[in-house]
């Protein structure tokens, strides 16, 4: 992380911040002035004074914006006066707050020249030995800049530590915001997947029911028996689905997973319920399907068999699977474009079971080839 500008972990200033500042400035400048004011002629005095007002002036107006020129400023004004004394101190500290070593050398250098040169000329001041008042001027300027120093330091880590718990807030926000996202993504990809299949087949046995007026007693039982069965199996799996809510690693809890093995028993329940389906296995036999792999392939599968149900029953779906542990598994699905839908859909399974793909490392395409519709999906092998 870059430095930040001292601008920016600079407190805001309150009224008690002023009045504190300010009295342990006066302080300042009273030890420094009492001692020679009744040495001072009075053009002396009123320079002495003019000096350390507009000394005061500038820090407590300025300092902030000019933090550099009004620390100059008041420690050459320092060099003649007693009472600018506490301003150029508040100064000097100002600067070294804000950590830059060529503007600390620059305001130390002067500040320590002003206050030697005051303790020299002053009438009054000059009782002490020379040596003694070059060790009280160094280690009073040395100090000053430690303690800006200090000051600052303490500022930009505060300053640092709120903004990293800033930040760190707002990524967790984020991270929440997005693993929602993504659970209500996982939750709609299993309930389409596997509520979507068994509801259209319902659909299409009470759509047969509702138009056929020619049917017995016992034909109009069975088609209820069928209808009773279906939505029992579609009651099993939305429980199953719920129990992703449930498991931590978000597969389903209650039934068995599908894979590659199921894919004909789909295609067999498929062709019991009066779709026409032909189905080619080209998959290397000698190769085991990863169970990760085949549920995808299966839900792929059973989407292409729902769309065809859907849009297109009673026409002819083509069911073609290929690959190997070196190519990956390719799907391909073709149907006649069909001339509307039985069942309502949202078109939010071609969507899901791209994303479903994508999370493997894989891909789901689909597009129109003259009056035949294609789904193709490929899956890495490792996936």
């Amino acid at each position: 992380m870059d430095r930040p500008d001292p601008q920016e972990y600079q407190p805001r200033l309150t009224p008690w911040g002023h009045v504190w500042r300010l009295a342990l400035c006066l302080s300042v400048s009273a030890v420094g002035w009492f001692p020679i004011v009744e040495h001072q002629t009075e053009v002396q005095w009123a320079a002495d004074v003019a000096l350390g007002v507009l000394s005061y002036v500038l820090v407590f107006g300025f300092r902030r914006r000019w933090p550099v020129a009004v620390a100059l400023l008041a420690c050459l004004a320092c060099a003649a006066s007693g009472t600018a004394s506490g301003a150029a101190m508040l100064a000097s500290v100002s600067v070294a707050t804000r950590r830059r070593w060529r503007e600390i050398a620059l305001i130390g250098s002067v500040g320590f020249a002003a206050a030697q040169f005051f303790v020299t000329w002053q009438p009054g001041s000059n009782e002490e030995p020379i040596w003694l008042m070059l060790t009280i001027n160094a280690v009073a300027t040395a100090a000053m800049l430690a303690w800006g120093m200090y000051v600052g330091s303490r500022r930009e880590l505060l300053w640092t530590l709120r903004h990293r718990a800033e930040r760190a807030e707002s990524e967790q926000a984020l991270r929440v915001a997005q693993a929602r996202t993504n659970e209500r993504a996982q939750i709609a990809r299993e309930m389409h997947d596997v509520l979507a299949h068994r509801i259209s087949q319902i659909s299409m046995h009470a759509g047969a029911l509702a138009f056929r007026e020619d049917l017995a007693a016992p034909e109009m039982r069975s088609s209820a028996a069928v209808i009773q069965e279906k939505a029992h199996e579609a009651l099993t799996d939305l429980r199953g689905v719920l129990g992703v809510l449930r498991d931590a690693d978000g597969e389903l809890t209650l039934a068995p997973q599908p894979t590659y093995a199921d894919l004909g028993a789909l295609v067999a329940e498929a062709r019991d319920s009066g779709l026409n389906v032909s189905f080619d296995d080209r998959v290397d036999a000698a190769a085991e399907v990863p169970d990760a792999v085949g549920r995808t392939v299966f839900r792929i599968v059973q989407e292409g068999i729902t769309n065809a149900r859907k849009h297109a029953p009673g026409s002819q779906l083509s069911i073609t699977v290929t690959g190997s542990p070196d190519s990956g598994l390719d799907v391909w699905m073709t149907n006649p474009l069909g001339f509307g839908s039985q069942t309502p859909g949202a078109g939010l399974g071609l969507v899901g079971l791209s994303e479903r793909a994508q999370l493997r490392g894989g891909r789901l395409e689909h597009r129109r080839e003259g009056a035949s519709f294609v789904l193709h999906g490929w899956i890495p092998w490792a996936a």
